[in-house]
């Protein structure tokens, strides 16, 4: 199988490494185009108005949104998780969101840059040991829908949560050596 991984802004570079130790094909998504023949997808952390601004720039909103909400596998970490959420709550009136999980997200939820922060979260269907979550700017999932599963939380707020085949991560877990959660998502 292939994957994609949005490459307009962020840090997809390592994300696409990862993915690569792991013995998976990988594409850079930058163009509708790119999409065909993949199978699953991630939507990596960055800055959640500019990814949104160049989706839209080159004309990837509709592709995403489809391929988000027909069924594949799809990751997204910090700035994804905003991009796949229902409602993002404080976000730009320009900016889009894809509508794929039914959670709504607050940008920067934990701060400013100053802000960000490390800590080992239990992620009970990672098993052990705990798994290192880098939280830069981390957007806070403040709404999680019926249909979301919660798999870990941070500070007593969702951190990780699933519904069907998406995963959204408040964390980054491509800057960590621990492959586990990378490993999850492409056993979907």
């Amino acid at each position: 199988m292939t994957t994609g991984v949005l490459a307009l802004q962020g840090a997809f570079a390592l994300h696409q490494s990862r993915l690569e130790s792991l013995g998976e094909q990988v594409v850079q998504v930058r163009a509708p185009a790119d999409l065909q023949g993949v199978e699953r997808l991630v939507i990596p952390g960055g800055e959640s108005t500019t990814v949104s601004m160049l989706a839209e720039r080159f004309d990837l909103l509709g592709p995403l949104t489809e391929f988000a909400q027909s069924g594949k596998a799809v990751l997204g970490t910090c700035a994804g998780a905003i991009l796949l959420s229902a409602e993002i709550q404080d976000g730009r009136a320009d900016q889009h969101c894809l509508g794929a999980i039914d959670i709504s997200t607050r940008r920067n939820g934990f701060g400013r840059q100053v802000d960000s922060f490390e800590q080992d979260v239990q992620i009970p269907v990672l098993g052990d040991p705990p798994f290192h979550a880098v939280c830069i700017r981390a957007p806070v999932i403040s709404r999680v829908g019926e249909s979301v599963t919660v798999l870990a939380t941070i500070d007593s707020r969702p951190a990780l949560v699933r519904s069907g085949a998406i995963i959204v991560s408040i964390f980054h877990p491509e800057l960590v050596e621990d492959l586990r959660l990378h490993h999850l998502f492409l056993s979907l």
